[in-house]
């Protein structure tokens, strides 16, 4: 396996990385931070659009450039990378993805060309209070030719901005159903909530919520294996952006080792410091490597499940050890919210939880395994 990028997909991180750099300043970053309302950069969100990156796995039919998941992948890790408060994995994986993949033609000829300039945002409301995405206790019920949805949805991000949200619901016996709802939709209210980074997530209250028939993405009665494909590649969006967050830290790191002094050399020359940086790096080679492999293998079609629960695991419990032990050597400037290094801290930890932290990933990872042939 070949985990390396092709001339053309190197070329679309390196613009990720450019817009991306030059659009998140230490004191934009701070301005954003500081502003009333929902930590969002709408004027990168319209560069970021116009240059392309969010369409990257748009079909060329509907305003896209036609790539997968690789592309994709390391334009994630290039927003980890640089903290970017922008809704690229809501937009691009929760909602892009899925109705490239499972939309009619007229939910893509809606929306995918609306995603891929940057015009439309998307989310998806996949938890819910102490529930498992996989068994919504969302109800879907019939209602003429439409739907009506009743429940709560927990820690659904970008909701306050978002112009649409993939909503998973049961529909009676056993079936689920995913459909896409106005969150501006009688019915509908949305309660923010404060999260570890300040990343918009909201608390979505849905109340008899009327959808027509031409919001179901494919059959509502067989929406699970749709929910199931979506948290794969989201679990997998979400260890890429860890990859960035990681790398970034680390980067950091090796930075403030090389020119802090103590007893007049750098401390990167104390025996501590260099065996605490190595296990991170280590940890972050083990991050990079479980992250690629499961990006690989989604964007080449190959089955992933067992690969994606793997990364997730390490950049939960590798990429914690690599933010702490950044933090840890770089003294009291590590906890310094003027200094940078406290985002990465902060976005690492709250990517170990969303989706369930790595606990749950080694659960599911050894029900497969224990299903396996011998």
């Amino acid at each position: 396996m070949d985990f390396s990028y092709t001339e053309e997909q190197q070329s679309i991180v390196d613009l990720a990385s450019q817009i991306l750099r030059d659009g998140t300043a230490q004191d934009r970053l701070r301005e954003i931070e500081k502003a009333d309302g929902p930590r969002f950069d709408r004027e990168l969100w319209s560069q970021v659009g116009e240059a392309g990156l969010l369409g990257v796995a748009v079909p060329e039919e509907h305003g896209g450039a036609g790539l997968g998941f690789l592309e994709v992948a390391g334009i994630l890790e290039q927003v980890g990378r640089t903290a970017a408060p922008l809704p690229v994995l809501e937009t691009v994986v929760l909602g892009a993805l899925p109705l490239a993949e499972f939309g009619s033609d007229a939910q893509k000829e809606a929306w995918l060309p609306k995603i891929a300039s940057g015009e439309a945002i998307l989310t998806a409301a996949l938890t819910e209070p102490e529930g498992d995405p996989l068994r919504p206790v969302t109800l879907a019920a019939p209602d003429g030719d439409g739907w009506r949805l009743s429940g709560t949805k927990f820690c659904v991000p970008f909701a306050e901005l978002a112009d649409a949200m993939l909503v998973p619901a049961a529909t009676g016996g056993g079936a689920v159903g995913v459909f896409l709802v106005d969150p501006k939709a009688e019915g509908v209210s949305i309660t923010p909530l404060e999260t570890t980074t300040g990343q918009p997530e909201a608390r979505v209250d849905l109340e008899n919520v009327r959808v027509d028939a031409n919001a179901v993405l494919g059959d509502a009665d067989k929406g699970l294996p749709i929910v199931e494909w979506v948290i794969e590649r989201a679990n997998a969006a979400l260890a890429n952006l860890g990859l960035g967050a990681c790398t970034e830290a680390l980067e950091l790191t090796k930075e403030y080792a090389k020119t802090r002094k103590q007893f007049d050399q750098p401390i990167a020359m104390f025996q501590a410091v260099g065996h605490r940086a190595a296990d991170a790096y280590i940890d972050l080679e083990g991050v990079r490597l479980t992250t690629l492999e499961a990006s690989w293998r989604l964007a080449a079609g190959l089955p992933a499940t067992k690969e994606v629960l793997i990364a997730k695991h390490w950049v939960s419990e590798a990429g914690n050890r690599v933010v702490h032990a950044a933090t840890h050597l770089h003294g009291g400037v590590g906890v310094d919210r003027e200094y940078p290094l406290h985002r990465f801290f902060l976005m690492a930890r709250q990517l170990q939880l969303t989706l369930g932290a790595s606990t749950p990933s080694l659960v599911s990872l050894g029900r497969l395994l224990a299903e396996e042939d011998d």
